[in-house]
């Protein structure tokens, strides 16, 4: 295989890639770092990516794994939690606190989420995949991911909830 087909294969779904590293690492350092070693091991294996059915599948499962691998590691500890998500011009002081504290809030309430429940409302609700795709990229059944993402938002659901009910009797 060569280069340039090589890129027209990964080039796709390579955001996506970075962004499932960087719901599981939360860093954009760690995960640009995740992203460039995944597609090095990618195209290590470049001879074998015809075999594969589904290589955007393979490449996202390649990807949590790394990613799991990591948080694991002594590494884990040095990870730092860094988010920009957006910017608005016309927005007063107070709102652009508030707004970004509620979305402290969410990250913080994801992270506390399993591994396995982040990984699939990582792949569910921001990259939209459906849930055929996340059983190739989870190792589980379609039924065991709608069980597990509805848990997930359950848990998120009640935290946010909790969170707003606070101090209102």
């Amino acid at each position: 295989m060569k280069q340039a087909d090589f890129l027209d294969i990964i080039l796709p779904f390579k955001d996506k890639l970075y962004r499932l590293a960087k719901r599981l690492l939360v860093s954009n350092e760690e995960a640009e770092d995740a992203t460039q070693e995944v597609l090095l091991k990618l195209w290590s294996k470049k001879a074998k990516i015809a075999a594969y059915n589904n290589v955007e599948a393979f490449a996202m499962t390649m990807t949590k794994n790394y990613c799991l691998d990591k948080l694991k590691s002594k590494q884990a500890s040095n990870l730092k939690l860094v988010h920009s998500n957006y910017k608005d011009e016309h927005t007063s002081l107070q709102k652009e606190v508030e707004a970004r504290d509620s979305v402290n809030f969410v990250h913080q309430i994801l992270e506390e989420l399993p591994a396995q429940q982040k990984i699939i409302i990582q792949l569910r609700d921001v990259e939209q995949y459906d849930f055929d795709e996340i059983a190739k990229v989870v190792n589980m059944s379609p039924t065991a991911i709608r069980v597990a993402l509805s848990r997930a938002r359950k848990y998120v659901r009640q935290e946010l909830i909790k969170k707003h009910n606070y101090g209102i009797s």
